[in-house]
């Protein structure tokens, strides 16, 4: 199975972007889809009823987005497995600048919009610095110079990075990210799979530095995927 991580702050086009994904690759591959949200959140509906396909939320509440798809990655796989999917799509809310839900093992994409702004970019750190592909949305809106000049911050914070721009709703674009999900690697161990990069001091398991995915490998405040509540693990 296929790991996807998809980031980016809010309203850049993330769901319109994995609607673009699962339209073309549903023929090929079964897909699975979770969504990570803070409090409120709808796509899991919406691309069920649309496409057919097995999705589900967690809410993350008063724990940073990103550290609760770390929590419930373990489980996500499990369930997605169970589920017969070839892809697991997982869409964080990714409001939380200073980390990145991407994994190892997982193709990493960060989705942008290019009207937030040409220093928009340099704001967003590891978001960006961490990923393979940064997908950027609504490229009809800005000028040739502004796409040109929004191209030269991103490859600012990571240059390595490939970039695809893309109108998301429309699609135009989109074709040399799924031909990159297509060449993506599957999960090789999920015993191995870790976040990328180091997490940020803080004071939780993951912000301190522990990386292997799944609440049984933390203490503290932790979440399951099938649990309305938190739990606490530990003394």
């Amino acid at each position: 199975m296929k790991l996807i991580v998809i980031a980016g702050p809010p309203s850049a086009g993330k769901t319109a972007v994995v609607r673009q994904i699962v339209r073309n690759l549903r023929a090929t591959a079964a897909i699975a889809y979770l969504k990570i949200d803070v409090v409120r959140a709808f796509e899991d509906e919406e691309l069920k009823e649309e496409f057919g396909i097995p999705a589900r939320k967690v809410y993350s509440g008063d724990l940073c987005p990103d550290h609760a798809g770390i929590m419930v990655m373990r489980d996500a796989i499990a369930w997605a497995a169970g589920e017969g999917a070839d892809i697991l799509i997982v869409e964080s809310a990714g409001l939380c600048l200073r980390c990145s839900p991407y994994l190892t093992q997982s193709l990493g994409i960060v989705v942008i919009s290019a009207v937030s702004g040409t220093h928009a970019p340099l704001k967003m750190g590891p978001m960006i610095a961490l990923a393979d592909v940064a997908v950027v949305t609504r490229i009809d809106l800005v000028s040739q110079a502004e796409k040109e000049v929004f191209r030269e911050r991103i490859l600012e914070v990571a240059p390595g990075i490939e970039i695809v721009e893309t109108n998301a709703l429309q699609g135009t674009g989109m074709r040399y990210l799924i031909r990159r999900i297509e060449e993506a690697g599957e999960i090789e161990d999920e015993e191995t799979i870790e976040v990328r990069g180091v997490p940020p001091l803080g004071v939780c398991t993951i912000c301190v530095g522990k990386r292997e995915i799944g609440w049984q490998r933390h203490f503290g405040v932790v979440r399951k995927l099938d649990g309305a509540d938190w739990i606490f693990r530990g003394e």
